[in-house]
């Protein structure tokens, strides 16, 4: 798999082409076209049309049923645009204030592929306030390349967590940024979600590599003492 610097990256989906303009000068990481997201993207691409019992996603990428998603840290907006072409319409894009007008020039950028307008709306995940007004929970929560700070991990947890309905999944394009921010997401990851890392020939093989891996991480029952905003870095 080769990733570009190049001003546009095109990724075909479900029988589209999306097309994504990056900034790579840019300040803000959320305007550039992180790899994850991509990686994320085919491999459901790859599940999500496949109704068989061989498939072990059927369930999972089934969004007849799981309905109702959420995007952390969108950018530029790649993920959440795939999964909406894989059949997951009721979908919102989420990042800070800075990277929003990124977004909505690729939301404006594919609007005709798309079909319609992407809700988008901007999330600071350690504002409960902008938490609230997205009215979770959501069936899916969708993350990709959000783990590269080690002051924000125990915000993205929290966010998660309020966010994802407790028979919900986070989606999650991984690929370790920083080994500080790896290690403490992990051990505080393990005490609100069960972990599951899918095998990597599970992936896309056209877009996969030996660093990126998919996880689903689901929420464990409720213990006593334990509640949403216990998570700090």
């Amino acid at each position: 798999m080769k990733f570009t610097d190049s001003p546009v990256i095109e990724l075909p989906i479900n029988g589209a082409v999306l097309s994504l303009q990056q900034d790579n000068g840019s300040m803000h990481v959320g305007t550039s076209v992180w790899p994850c997201s991509l990686v994320l993207a085919k491999f459901a691409e790859r599940w999500a049309n496949k109704n068989d019992s061989s498939n072990p996603y059927s369930r999972l990428l089934d969004f007849s049923t799981r309905r109702r998603a959420v995007e952390l840290g969108t950018g530029c907006g790649v993920a959440g645009m795939a999964f909406h072409l894989l059949g997951l319409t009721d979908l919102v894009l989420t990042d800070i204030a800075p990277v929003m007008p990124a977004l909505k020039h690729n939301l404006k950028r594919n609007k005709q592929t798309l079909g319609k307008n992407l809700k988008s709306a901007i999330l600071y995940w350690n504002n409960q306030d902008q938490i609230k007004a997205l009215n979770p929970p959501f069936d899916v929560v969708i993350a990709t390349d959000v783990v590269y700070i080690e002051e924000s991990v125990g915000q993205l947890l929290n966010a998660m967590e309020a966010l994802v309905a407790d028979d919900g999944v986070v989606l999650l394009g991984y690929q370790i940024r920083s080994p500080e921010a790896d290690k403490l997401f992990w051990e505080l990851c393990d005490k609100a979600f069960l972990i599951e890392k899918l095998p990597h020939d599970h992936l896309h093989p056209d877009y996969a590599y030996e660093e990126t891996d998919v996880y689903i991480l689901r929420k464990k029952k409720k213990n006593l003492g334990h509640n949403v905003g216990n998570f700090s870095a």
